[in-house]
Protein backbone atom coordinates (compact mmCIF):
# COMPACT_ATOMS: atom_id res chain seq x y z
CA UNK A 1 0.00 0.00 0.00
CA UNK A 2 1.55 3.61 -1.19
CA UNK A 3 1.97 6.25 1.66
CA UNK A 4 -1.06 8.64 2.57
CA UNK A 5 -1.37 11.23 -0.24
CA UNK A 6 -1.14 15.31 -0.33
CA UNK A 7 -4.38 16.76 -1.02
CA UNK A 8 -2.46 19.34 -3.30
CA UNK A 9 -0.59 16.82 -4.79
CA UNK A 10 -3.62 15.15 -5.34
CA UNK A 11 -5.07 18.07 -7.35
CA UNK A 12 -2.10 18.50 -9.60
CA UNK A 13 -3.29 16.69 -12.58
CA UNK A 14 -6.72 18.10 -12.36
CA UNK A 15 -8.16 21.11 -14.18
CA UNK A 16 -10.64 21.93 -11.23
CA UNK A 17 -10.51 24.14 -8.16
CA UNK A 18 -8.75 22.85 -5.12
CA UNK A 19 -12.16 23.40 -3.38
CA UNK A 20 -14.14 20.77 -5.83
CA UNK A 21 -11.45 18.64 -5.23
CA UNK A 22 -11.81 18.69 -1.68
CA UNK A 23 -15.87 18.38 -1.87
CA UNK A 24 -15.13 15.11 -3.46
CA UNK A 25 -12.44 14.31 -1.11
CA UNK A 26 -15.33 14.85 1.51
CA UNK A 27 -17.83 12.64 -0.32
CA UNK A 28 -15.44 9.73 0.01
CA UNK A 29 -14.51 10.37 3.53
CA UNK A 30 -18.19 10.23 4.48
CA UNK A 31 -18.56 6.94 2.22
CA UNK A 32 -15.46 5.36 3.96
CA UNK A 33 -13.55 4.49 1.26
CA UNK A 34 -10.75 7.54 2.62
CA UNK A 35 -9.80 8.77 5.53
CA UNK A 36 -7.55 11.77 5.86
CA UNK A 37 -5.89 14.06 9.06
CA UNK A 38 -3.82 17.14 8.56
CA UNK A 39 -0.68 17.65 8.76
CA UNK A 40 0.95 21.19 9.83
CA UNK A 41 -0.74 23.33 6.80
CA UNK A 42 -1.16 20.64 4.74
CA UNK A 43 -3.79 17.80 4.94
CA UNK A 44 -3.31 14.17 3.90
CA UNK A 45 -5.51 11.27 2.32
CA UNK A 46 -5.09 7.45 2.78
CA UNK A 47 -7.28 4.56 1.19
CA UNK A 48 -8.59 2.74 4.07
CA UNK A 49 -7.79 -0.75 3.79
CA UNK A 50 -11.03 -2.71 2.58
CA UNK A 51 -12.83 0.06 1.36
CA UNK A 52 -13.58 -1.18 -2.15
CA UNK A 53 -13.46 -4.73 -1.09
CA UNK A 54 -17.58 -4.71 -1.20
CA UNK A 55 -17.71 -2.47 -4.64
CA UNK A 56 -15.40 -5.28 -5.94
CA UNK A 57 -17.73 -7.99 -4.92
CA UNK A 58 -20.90 -6.45 -6.21
CA UNK A 59 -19.07 -6.18 -9.45
CA UNK A 60 -18.05 -9.41 -9.68
CA UNK A 61 -21.46 -10.60 -9.28
CA UNK A 62 -22.89 -8.53 -12.01
CA UNK A 63 -20.11 -9.16 -14.55
CA UNK A 64 -21.51 -12.74 -15.32
CA UNK A 65 -24.75 -12.00 -16.36
CA UNK A 66 -23.30 -8.86 -18.51
CA UNK A 67 -20.57 -11.33 -19.77
CA UNK A 68 -23.74 -14.32 -20.81
CA UNK A 69 -25.21 -11.17 -22.85
CA UNK A 70 -22.18 -10.17 -24.32
CA UNK A 71 -21.86 -13.87 -25.51
CA UNK A 72 -25.12 -14.18 -26.92
CA UNK A 73 -25.51 -10.69 -28.68
CA UNK A 74 -21.85 -12.16 -30.16
CA UNK A 75 -23.50 -15.28 -31.44
CA UNK A 76 -26.59 -13.49 -32.69
CA UNK A 77 -24.10 -10.71 -35.06
CA UNK A 78 -22.02 -14.29 -36.01
CA UNK A 79 -25.17 -15.75 -37.48
CA UNK A 80 -26.63 -12.62 -39.01
CA UNK A 81 -23.65 -11.65 -40.54
CA UNK A 82 -22.91 -15.22 -41.64
CA UNK A 83 -26.47 -15.32 -43.67
CA UNK A 84 -26.06 -12.27 -45.32
CA UNK A 85 -22.84 -13.32 -46.90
Amino acid sequence: MKSPAVVSELAAPFSMALPTLMHHLHVLEDAGVISSQNHGRGRTVSLRPGALDVLHLWLGERRTPAAHQADRLGMHLTRTTSKET
